[in-house]
């Protein structure tokens, strides 16, 4: 039975149809939130049936922890492209906070946070970067996953695009600047994913509207280094653990979370049902076991990852149904989050043996080997599309990639009992046009 609270704080007309949001997680600009918005102008439709226009709207708002009824303060709103997706990079870049953007245009935007508590807060734009032929950007991540970066990290973005591709875009720090690295076809058709693997960043993963999870080594794109046909329908949301190195969460319109060990990926480690297609997943930014989904017509729910004897297992601990709407958007506030980040519990090992299982990536300059069979799931292939009411169209060595594993278990903090005063998480709903700000809790 799922445990745990959740009281609304306040709700937010956004006017049109929200579908994204995203707490700054920097410190000294927790409490800024921002949102942004879809909407599809149907008057006047082309003749083979898509619509003319796709608009949206880019809003800023801060929090703020003063006891007041509504401590939501909307302070910047600016008309935009329809968004689709936002991340905020978990770095500054030449002193600035930048949000990403990625949007119905078919670009991904760089907005700078511009401004103070004292002098109000605004989004700036900086650049863009984008591709002649039409597409929307669905979504996009930065290489910068985890609140601390390694020390020579490139800054790079991943993006995915209606047209099945993905774009690699390298991230100037002079100015900020973009540049693209490499764009590929990916999947046959909407990639709705893209995501880093935050430990390893020449490592990506995407997700398609075939039903695909994919694997790609970023220094040769051109072919998958693993492909899964595990989920039953469109693969629509991926995210890399910031706390634990080799863990990763997958959601699908099949209305499926699925968790992975990045080592060994034929079979998930743990399958829990959300009654909704997942469309955004979140790992908390400070509890290592605790995952937030926005699954659609389904509400959002936070899930409980933990390990039992030798299994992992995943349940649900707080389920919120929001009548009449589609959570698309969902993110935890890091307001009540410490400074540093939560210690891993997979510890990576230069020295360790390799591992009998999963993979090793060569050295930089080299192309990285065949395609793991033991990592194909399948050979079927066939486009899975969930009727849903969607409106959404769709020189490293290589030590450093070998990997010892320090049981979660010997490490864990008991679930039983554990103090979860985890704050503020903030989701928006696409149908009813509302962003909501909640406080949860066990």
């Amino acid at each position: 039975m799922a445990r745990g609270g959740c009281s609304l704080v306040q709700a937010v007309d956004t006017e049109l149809t929200a579908d994204a949001v995203a707490w700054c997680p920097l410190e000294g600009r927790r409490h800024v939130l921002a949102c942004g918005a879809y909407q599809l102008r149907e008057d006047g439709d082309e003749p083979d049936g898509e619509p003319r226009c796709r608009v949206g709207r880019l809003c800023l708002f801060t929090f703020k922890e003063d006891g007041a009824a509504r401590p939501l303060v909307q302070v910047q709103r600016r008309d935009t492209p329809a968004v689709l997706d936002m991340q905020w990079c978990h770095v500054l870049v030449a002193g600035q906070a930048l949000l990403g953007v990625a949007d119905a245009s078919g670009s991904v935007r760089l907005f700078g946070l511009m401004g103070s508590e004292k002098s109000s807060y605004t989004l700036q734009p900086l650049c863009s970067a984008g591709r002649e032929e039409p597409s929307l950007a669905l979504s996009l991540d930065w290489s910068t996953g985890k609140a601390v970066r390694a020390s020579g990290q490139p800054l790079r973005i991943i993006s995915s695009d209606s047209r099945g591709k993905l774009c690699l875009l390298a991230v100037s720090e002079a100015g900020p600047g973009l540049q693209e690295v490499a764009t590929w076809q990916a999947h046959r058709f909407e990639a709705w994913i893209a995501a880093f693997n935050y430990w390893q960043t020449e490592v990506l993963y995407s997700g398609g509207d075939d039903g695909l999870l994919k694997g790609w080594d970023a220094r040769a794109p051109c072919t998958p280094v693993f492909t899964s046909k595990r989920h039953a329908m469109g693969v629509c949301s991926i995210h890399n653990s910031p706390h634990q190195e080799h863990l990763l969460a997958t959601g699908s319109y099949d209305e499926h979370v699925l968790l992975w060990d990045t080592r060994n990926l034929q079979q998930p480690l743990a399958d829990v049902a959300v009654q909704g297609g997942v469309w955004r997943l979140k790992w908390h930014p400070s509890h290592p076991h605790l995952l937030l989904a926005a699954c659609m017509h389904g509400g959002f729910k936070v899930l409980q990852s933990r390990v039992a004897g030798d299994k992992q297992e995943m349940t649900v601990l707080m389920s919120q149904e929001l009548p009449n709407s589609l959570v698309y958007g969902a993110d935890w506030c890091w307001l009540s989050c410490p400074l540093q980040p939560a210690p891993s519990m997979l510890h990576s090992d230069p020295g360790a043996r390799p591992l009998e299982q999963g993979y090793s990536l060569k050295p930089t300059g080299q192309a990285p080997g065949p395609p793991l069979a033991c990592l194909a799931d399948g050979d079927t292939e066939g486009r899975a599309k969930a009727q849903c009411g969607l409106t959404l169209p769709g020189a490293e060595d290589a030590k450093d990639w070998v990997y010892q594993v320090t049981a979660a278990h010997d490490s864990d903090v008991p679930m039983e009992g554990a103090n979860f005063n985890t704050g503020l998480l903030a989701t928006c709903s696409f149908y009813d046009h509302t962003l909501h700000c909640w406080r949860w809790g066990l």
